[in-house]
């Protein structure tokens, strides 16, 4: 198997490329994922919300983690939608499954946020 060749950047230039891909990638999904937006707003909420929380560093830690992980599933959640939307827009069992499995896979990561914080501030 052939390496890609976009993959023959190494040390520094990698990582300044590597930067610039994800840049781009959080501009595209603020640009044009409302979902992606909405989370955003969630996280300039809650994460500072947790400094005020009286809570161990470890806890706040896991509020914060737990945050952030939405915005990781809803990244790879568009990232899904798009490549199925680049390889055709027709209806297809397939693409409705594969939509709907990153959609669920949101809905779990918003559980997450709801169950850790509920556990730890009224717990």
């Amino acid at each position: 198997m052939s390496a890609s060749p976009f993959k023959g950047q190494t040390g520094l230039k990698r990582i300044l490329n590597a930067t610039g891909y994800s840049l781009a990638g959080f501009a595209a999904a603020f640009k044009g994922e409302a979902a992606f937006r909405q989370l955003v707003l969630i996280n300039v909420i809650l994460i500072p919300l947790s400094f005020f929380c009286d809570v161990t560093r470890g806890e706040r830690a896991l509020l914060i983690a737990v945050c952030l992980l939405a915005l990781i599933v809803e990244l790879l959640n568009s990232a899904i939608e798009a490549v199925v939307d680049r390889v055709s827009l027709e209806r297809h069992p397939l693409s409705k499954n594969a939509k709907d499995m990153g959609s669920a896979a949101q809905f779990v990561a918003l559980t997450i946020i709801t169950v850790t914080w509920a556990g730890i501030l009224l717990g």
